[in-house]
């Protein structure tokens, strides 16, 4: 099969929050892409690749006004290397989304309205959100999915201590265990209980431990619906 390069748009990534989601980013955007082009394609790509422990220091002080300014700067690095729409691999910082999108020119895919569409396309009307503490505790998917008259519904808080240290302590290093594995099932499983049709894998590092088979309601895995969708817009 023949393919234009000239004709897909340049994907710029804000990565490193953590590596691990970064790189599932890249690889779920080069399989697709090979998979539709054949041969040995692959997409224009480019990362710029942040310092997770920087972020989440500025995060845990409540500096959203410095990470707003790390993360602008990244899109303006993206845009000065070329890229044509770009994407932030991280469900967390999704907080300055906003912010950032309103300060530059070059298209932005937001990680909430990909994942919102997704649970609308299933007629869904309460779902459950695992993610960072920051995620978790902020209402920015709140808000998100208030748009679309789906309500979000959150672990209890003991619950929300252990997803969030599963992640930080083990996830962003891809450390998979059979007892974090066994706990978030459990999370989903009391979700379900309190009514949720479905779970948000509202982190993106999360789906390298839970897919839709763990699972008795609709998984939103996060990160492979954010790559996807960024890569339909790029070849548009």
């Amino acid at each position: 099969m023949e393919f234009n390069l000239d004709l897909m748009k340049k994907i710029g990534i804000i990565g490193g929050l953590s590596a691990e989601s970064s790189v599932e980013y890249y690889k779920i955007l080069i399989k697709e892409y090979n998979r539709r082009v054949g041969g040995a394609a692959s997409p224009l790509l480019i990362i710029d690749s942040l310092n997770l422990g920087e972020v989440v220091e500025l995060m845990k002080k409540d500096n959203w006004d410095e990470v707003f300014r790390i993360i602008h700067q990244s899109a303006t690095n993206l845009e000065k290397a070329g890229a044509e729409v770009i994407i932030i691999a991280t469900n967390t910082i999704h907080k300055v989304f906003d912010r950032v999108e309103s300060e530059i020119t070059t298209p932005m895919i937001s990680i909430l309205d990909v994942t919102a569409e997704a649970a609308k396309s299933l007629n869904l009307k309460k779902v459950g959100l695992l993610g960072t503490i920051f995620t978790m505790q902020s209402d920015f998917y709140h808000k998100a999915f208030q748009k679309h008259n789906i309500e979000i519904i959150v672990p209890n808080p003991e619950d929300q201590e252990f997803v969030n240290k599963v992640i930080f302590d083990e996830l962003t290093y891809h450390i998979l265990t059979p007892e974090s594995k066994a706990g978030y099932i459990e999370i989903i499983w009391r979700l379900r209980d309190e009514g949720a049709e479905g779970v948000i894998l509202g982190c993106t590092e999360i789906p390298l431990l839970i897919q839709q088979d763990d699972c008795p309601i609709p998984v939103f895995d996060t990160t492979t619906l954010h790559a996807l969708a960024a890569l339909e817009y790029a070849l548009k």
